[in-house]
Protein backbone atom coordinates (compact mmCIF):
# COMPACT_ATOMS: atom_id res chain seq x y z
CA UNK A 1 0.00 0.00 0.00
CA UNK A 2 2.44 2.23 0.98
CA UNK A 3 4.76 1.25 -2.54
CA UNK A 4 1.68 2.13 -4.24
CA UNK A 5 1.24 5.62 -2.36
CA UNK A 6 4.85 6.88 -3.12
CA UNK A 7 4.45 5.92 -7.32
CA UNK A 8 1.03 8.08 -7.19
CA UNK A 9 2.96 10.86 -5.73
CA UNK A 10 6.18 10.74 -8.33
CA UNK A 11 3.63 10.43 -11.12
CA UNK A 12 1.49 13.64 -10.04
CA UNK A 13 4.92 15.43 -9.22
CA UNK A 14 6.08 14.46 -12.65
CA UNK A 15 2.69 15.32 -13.68
CA UNK A 16 2.76 18.67 -12.28
CA UNK A 17 6.42 19.95 -13.61
CA UNK A 18 5.78 18.63 -16.90
CA UNK A 19 2.35 20.99 -16.80
CA UNK A 20 3.63 23.92 -15.31
CA UNK A 21 7.01 24.17 -17.81
CA UNK A 22 4.62 24.63 -20.19
CA UNK A 23 1.79 26.84 -18.56
CA UNK A 24 1.38 30.49 -19.45
CA UNK A 25 2.89 33.00 -17.25
CA UNK A 26 0.83 36.46 -17.28
CA UNK A 27 2.02 39.18 -17.54
CA UNK A 28 1.33 42.84 -17.63
CA UNK A 29 3.12 45.89 -19.71
CA UNK A 30 4.49 48.49 -17.79
CA UNK A 31 3.90 52.19 -19.16
CA UNK A 32 7.90 53.68 -18.52
CA UNK A 33 9.55 56.45 -20.02
CA UNK A 34 11.38 55.29 -23.68
CA UNK A 35 8.65 51.93 -23.37
CA UNK A 36 7.17 52.99 -27.12
CA UNK A 37 9.58 55.32 -29.14
CA UNK A 38 9.65 56.14 -32.75
CA UNK A 39 11.71 58.54 -35.03
CA UNK A 40 10.80 60.22 -38.33
CA UNK A 41 12.57 62.49 -40.72
CA UNK A 42 11.42 65.77 -40.52
CA UNK A 43 12.89 68.43 -42.98
CA UNK A 44 16.12 65.99 -43.10
CA UNK A 45 15.95 65.75 -39.21
CA UNK A 46 15.39 63.02 -37.07
CA UNK A 47 12.37 63.56 -35.33
CA UNK A 48 11.67 61.85 -31.71
CA UNK A 49 8.74 61.09 -29.81
CA UNK A 50 6.92 58.72 -27.65
CA UNK A 51 3.45 57.48 -26.90
CA UNK A 52 1.87 56.30 -23.19
CA UNK A 53 -0.49 54.88 -21.88
CA UNK A 54 1.03 51.56 -22.12
CA UNK A 55 -1.45 49.01 -21.36
CA UNK A 56 -2.72 45.05 -22.13
CA UNK A 57 -1.77 41.31 -21.23
CA UNK A 58 0.91 39.23 -22.62
CA UNK A 59 1.02 35.45 -21.95
CA UNK A 60 3.88 34.44 -21.82
CA UNK A 61 5.96 30.72 -22.21
CA UNK A 62 9.68 30.67 -22.80
CA UNK A 63 9.02 26.83 -23.63
CA UNK A 64 6.71 27.03 -25.66
CA UNK A 65 6.34 30.50 -27.58
CA UNK A 66 3.90 29.33 -30.44
CA UNK A 67 1.29 29.24 -27.53
CA UNK A 68 2.53 33.19 -26.19
CA UNK A 69 0.29 35.88 -27.02
CA UNK A 70 0.83 39.67 -26.85
CA UNK A 71 -2.23 42.06 -26.49
CA UNK A 72 -0.86 45.53 -25.95
CA UNK A 73 -2.08 48.96 -26.59
CA UNK A 74 -1.19 53.11 -26.22
CA UNK A 75 -3.11 56.06 -25.96
CA UNK A 76 -2.99 57.62 -29.74
CA UNK A 77 -3.44 61.19 -27.69
CA UNK A 78 -0.23 60.82 -25.29
CA UNK A 79 2.32 61.88 -28.66
CA UNK A 80 4.67 63.59 -27.59
CA UNK A 81 7.64 64.25 -29.66
CA UNK A 82 8.81 67.26 -27.28
CA UNK A 83 6.98 70.54 -29.00
CA UNK A 84 3.78 70.95 -28.00
CA UNK A 85 2.40 73.03 -31.40
CA UNK A 86 3.54 69.60 -33.29
CA UNK A 87 1.89 67.44 -31.01
CA UNK A 88 -1.25 69.23 -31.27
CA UNK A 89 -1.49 68.88 -34.93
CA UNK A 90 -0.22 65.40 -34.53
CA UNK A 91 -3.50 65.11 -32.74
CA UNK A 92 -5.87 66.55 -35.56
CA UNK A 93 -7.28 64.57 -38.18
CA UNK A 94 -5.50 64.86 -40.67
CA UNK A 95 -2.65 62.64 -38.86
CA UNK A 96 -3.87 60.80 -35.37
CA UNK A 97 -7.54 61.88 -35.27
CA UNK A 98 -7.16 60.80 -31.43
CA UNK A 99 -10.34 62.29 -30.69
CA UNK A 100 -11.98 59.53 -33.20
CA UNK A 101 -9.46 56.76 -33.19
CA UNK A 102 -8.02 57.23 -29.40
CA UNK A 103 -5.95 54.11 -29.01
CA UNK A 104 -3.16 52.67 -31.15
CA UNK A 105 -3.23 48.57 -30.31
CA UNK A 106 -0.90 45.81 -32.19
CA UNK A 107 -2.69 41.60 -31.25
CA UNK A 108 -0.36 39.49 -32.30
CA UNK A 109 -1.11 35.94 -34.33
CA UNK A 110 2.33 34.15 -34.52
CA UNK A 111 5.40 33.83 -32.37
CA UNK A 112 8.31 31.96 -33.63
CA UNK A 113 11.05 31.39 -32.04
CA UNK A 114 14.92 31.94 -32.48
CA UNK A 115 17.95 30.93 -30.73
CA UNK A 116 18.21 34.53 -29.39
CA UNK A 117 15.99 36.46 -31.17
CA UNK A 118 12.58 35.48 -32.33
CA UNK A 119 10.04 36.87 -34.66
CA UNK A 120 6.28 38.15 -33.82
CA UNK A 121 3.54 38.45 -36.92
CA UNK A 122 0.54 40.18 -35.79
CA UNK A 123 -2.00 42.86 -36.32
CA UNK A 124 -1.16 46.85 -35.89
CA UNK A 125 -4.17 49.08 -35.91
CA UNK A 126 -3.55 52.87 -35.63
CA UNK A 127 -6.47 55.29 -36.80
CA UNK A 128 -9.06 52.55 -37.76
CA UNK A 129 -6.64 50.50 -40.00
CA UNK A 130 -4.93 47.10 -39.69
CA UNK A 131 -1.73 45.97 -41.30
CA UNK A 132 -0.27 42.42 -40.28
CA UNK A 133 3.24 43.64 -39.12
CA UNK A 134 6.11 40.88 -38.65
CA UNK A 135 9.51 42.21 -36.56
CA UNK A 136 11.93 40.81 -34.24
CA UNK A 137 12.42 40.83 -31.22
CA UNK A 138 14.44 39.83 -27.68
CA UNK A 139 12.42 38.46 -24.01
CA UNK A 140 15.12 38.72 -21.36
CA UNK A 141 14.10 37.65 -18.18
CA UNK A 142 14.29 40.13 -14.94
CA UNK A 143 13.26 40.01 -11.38
CA UNK A 144 9.96 40.24 -11.52
CA UNK A 145 9.05 39.59 -15.39
CA UNK A 146 10.44 39.66 -18.57
CA UNK A 147 12.08 42.69 -20.83
CA UNK A 148 10.75 42.64 -24.25
CA UNK A 149 12.52 44.77 -26.78
CA UNK A 150 12.04 45.10 -30.66
CA UNK A 151 11.71 47.25 -33.45
CA UNK A 152 10.09 47.73 -36.75
CA UNK A 153 9.40 49.97 -39.79
CA UNK A 154 6.29 51.46 -41.40
CA UNK A 155 4.74 53.57 -43.61
CA UNK A 156 2.68 56.37 -41.89
CA UNK A 157 0.88 56.88 -45.40
CA UNK A 158 -0.53 52.92 -45.13
CA UNK A 159 -2.28 54.18 -41.90
CA UNK A 160 -3.81 57.04 -43.22
CA UNK A 161 -1.67 59.37 -41.27
CA UNK A 162 -0.64 62.93 -42.94
CA UNK A 163 -0.23 63.01 -46.67
CA UNK A 164 2.61 63.15 -49.15
CA UNK A 165 5.00 65.69 -48.41
CA UNK A 166 8.30 66.93 -49.51
CA UNK A 167 9.35 67.39 -46.05
CA UNK A 168 8.33 64.46 -43.85
CA UNK A 169 9.64 61.36 -44.41
CA UNK A 170 6.87 58.44 -45.18
CA UNK A 171 8.79 55.67 -42.99
CA UNK A 172 8.82 55.88 -39.37
CA UNK A 173 10.59 53.50 -37.29
CA UNK A 174 9.13 52.40 -33.98
CA UNK A 175 11.71 50.72 -31.14
CA UNK A 176 9.93 49.29 -28.02
CA UNK A 177 11.87 48.13 -24.53
CA UNK A 178 8.50 46.86 -23.19
CA UNK A 179 9.30 45.84 -19.56
CA UNK A 180 6.12 43.22 -18.27
CA UNK A 181 5.48 42.32 -14.89
CA UNK A 182 3.10 39.20 -13.22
Amino acid sequence: MMKNKCILSAIVLCCFVAFSSFALLALRPVDSDNAVTFVIKNFGINTKGELKGLKGNIQWNEENMAASTINVSVEASTINTGIDARDKDLKKEEYFNTDKYPVISFVSTTITPGSNTHKVTGNLTMKGVTKTITFPFTATKTANGYLFSGSFTINRLDYGIGKNSMVLNDDVDVTLKVQAVQ
